[in-house]
């Protein structure tokens, strides 16, 4: 490999690309291109400490709302403070100032958004790249530290996984349903919480990117939920062609639902009893 470090990947793997900067220690930019696609990565003394690229980079608000740490309502708020300033404050930032998040919750989606980003790269076959010794672009407020020997290990194993996905789901239109139990056969499945909320979504009508788009978790769980639910015989592709409606339309009528429902139990909750009537009632039909 040229001391200058750039070349193709169909000649370097993403891995030995990795590798050489880490054992040369080396600290700066490592810039990716697939076709329009360019991811930047920075290294410190041949540790990855951040990572980003405008399309495959995960939405970091998106991260938070997903683990937990934040509610749909936060989010909003926060994505609209910061159309307001013009994109010229982080989300991050935003959120730690009302108090949404704290330092630690944004370390640590900002490490996994990174990780997923690493991930996502290794999968490339083709492209370009470029270091830029001891360069870097813009000044991140929030820096991680990864090995690259730990990036590189769970990357492949995600890459064996996500091709066991794509072989057991081939197409992501097709639709699938609970299958039913043969010979009469009674069925004792242990399923976690998760997984029940995934089979829940399940319902003959929904495609498999329906489902994804409903789904509380990210894309890449939920096919791996599906998949070992095909797997194990729990659900099964019908010929049904998927339902008109969007999952974002979906999505909506479902949230509406909710709030109409605990509209509705808070109003329950909150009427007076009239014990008189009730003993009036009583006296009458006596």
């Amino acid at each position: 490999m040229d001391l200058d470090l750039q070349g193709r990947i169909e000649r370097f793997t993403l891995p030995e690309i990795l590798q050489l900067i880490a054992s040369s220690r080396k600290s700066g930019t490592l810039g990716i291109q697939k076709d329009d696609c360019i991811v930047m990565v920075y290294f410190k003394d041949g540790s990855i400490t951040y990572g980003y690229g405008p399309r495959q980079t995960f939405h970091l608000g998106r991260l938070l709302r997903e683990r937990g740490v934040i509610s749909e309502k936060q989010l909003e708020e926060a994505v609209a403070i910061q159309a307001k300033t013009e994109n010229t404050k982080r989300l991050g930032e935003i959120m730690i100032s009302r108090d949404f998040i704290d330092r630690a919750d944004l370390v640590t989606v900002v490490r996994g958004q990174v990780e997923e980003l690493l991930y996502s790269l290794l999968s490339w076959q083709s492209g370009s790249f470029k270091f830029y010794e001891n360069q870097f672009p813009t000044d991140e407020e929030i820096l991680v530290n990864l090995s690259i020997e730990n990036v590189i290990l769970e990357g492949l194993r995600r890459i064996d996984e996500m091709n066991m996905i794509k072989a057991t789901l081939p197409d992501e239109n097709v639709v699938y349903t609970i299958s039913a139990s043969q010979a009469d056969r009674t069925r004792e499945v242990s399923l976690k919480a998760s997984e029940w909320n995934i089979m829940a979504l399940v319902d003959g009508h929904r495609s498999l990117t329906s489902i994804c788009h409903l789904s509380p978790i990210t894309r890449e769980e939920t096919l791996r939920t599906l998949a070992h639910l095909k797997l194990a015989g729990i659900i099964t592709k019908t010929d049904r062609k998927p339902s008109s409606t969007s999952p974002q339309l979906e999505i909506m009528v479902n949230r509406l639902a909710g709030l109409f429902e605990d509209y509705l139990t808070a109003k329950t909750r909150s009427r007076p009893v009239n014990r008189q009537v009730g003993r009036t009632v009583m006296e009458d039909a006596d």
